[in-house]
């Protein structure tokens, strides 16, 4: 089975887990200033009440992600064949993602099996891995966008997690 680059969806996931109001009104920096704090307090390399002092005031982390949120079977086997058509899930889970957003609630045909993976979705929030299988997904792009070129196609790889029966 295969993990992917450890620790990297760690640090893609915390700009996404900011308080609301936070990260609406701050900037791209600032989005990944918040998420290496957050990582330094989970680490125990500062405490909050250290980096609000050094900081001046307040300082806003990104809030805990519960691996559990992930809450589907674990398949160990494909559940899905070349070929089939499916949809993807139209999900907004908490923390880091790797569905893109704008293939969420559309159809496409899975193209090749990569075997299983760790799931970054809980890879990002915790030390747990959990095995998935990947799959590459064909768009068409008039189903993602719906003024596609006839005959373009846009290949997404995407966890089982993600995926359902079309």
């Amino acid at each position: 089975m295969g993990t992917g680059r450890p620790g990297s969806d760690v640090r893609r996931h915390r700009p996404r887990t900011e308080p609301d109001a936070h990260y609406l009104s701050s900037s791209y920096y600032e989005h990944w200033l918040t998420a290496a704090a957050t990582l330094a307090v989970e680490a125990s390399l500062v405490t909050r009440e250290e980096l609000e002092a050094r900081a001046g005031g307040p300082f806003p982390l990104s809030g805990p992600v519960d691996a559990g949120d992930v809450n589907v079977p674990r398949p160990h086997q494909a559940r899905f064949g070349i070929g089939d058509r499916v949809r993807v899930r139209n999900l907004h889970p908490p923390g880091h993602t790797r569905c893109p957003g704008y293939v969420r609630g559309k159809v496409g045909v899975v193209t090749r099996l990569d075997g299983e993976w760790s799931l970054p979705d809980v890879e990002a929030h915790s030390p747990e891995r959990i095995p998935e299988m990947l799959y590459s997904v064909r768009f068409d792009a008039s189903e993602l966008w719906g003024d596609g070129q006839p005959g373009v196609t846009v290949n997404v790889d995407l966890w089982d997690f993600y995926l359902e029966h079309a």
